[in-house]
């Protein structure tokens, strides 16, 4: 990957880990898809590689994104979803036309358009988001409990009790302010 662009956060769950191209929303957000080639670097590692992408379809993308937190976010906290972001999620996955495939050590690829790739992919993650969100799936949504963060994310923990998007940042940091702050509590 391109120097000078943050790393992705890539989690198990494909809308979240979109979502999470967009970090830090309630602090100094981080933006990891900043340009048409970043998104499709993204893609690539998601298992969704295209050949290119626009401006047009990296603005596309990043409206599915925010449509697919707006939704995640009001189903982690048992709220009303949205409407735009329903109408948004639900069109982008009638827009894509990718097909399952299975691969001889029977896996599951993506089989994209190669004139509609982009739009295929997001198809694809819009698709994942609707399985998530309408609690198809074994799991729950949360939120990050960084209040600089607040990532919705899919808890599939046996508990369901998790608390961090991301353990290794979010979870990390937070824990290091709190051993911070008792330490010199007790100076």
């Amino acid at each position: 990957m391109p120097a000078g662009f943050p790393d992705f956060r890539l989690g198990t769950v494909l809308a979240t880990s979109f979502t999470a191209t967009l970090t830090e929303r309630r602090g100094e957000a981080v933006e990891r898809i900043p340009t048409p080639q970043r998104l499709a670097d993204w893609l690539a590692v998601s298992g969704l590689a295209v050949d290119s992408c626009t401006t047009g379809q990296l603005e596309l993308a990043r409206e599915l994104r925010e449509s697919i937190h707006a939704a995640a976010t009001a189903a982690a906290l048992q709220d009303p979803l949205p409407a735009a972001a329903v109408e948004i999620i639900n069109a982008r996955s009638a827009q894509g036309r990718a097909s399952a495939v299975l691969t001889p050590d029977g896996e599951r690829r993506w089989q994209l358009d190669s004139a509609t790739a982009v739009e295929d992919a997001l198809g694809v993650i819009a698709a994942d988001a609707i399985s998530i969100i309408s609690g198809e799936r074994d799991g729950k949504l949360a939120l990050c409990a960084s209040p600089t963060c607040q990532a919705a994310f899919f808890d599939t923990s046996q508990s369901r009790t998790r608390r961090w998007c991301d353990m290794n940042t979010c979870g990390n940091r937070q824990k290091k302010a709190r051993f911070n702050a008792n330490r010199a509590a007790a100076k």
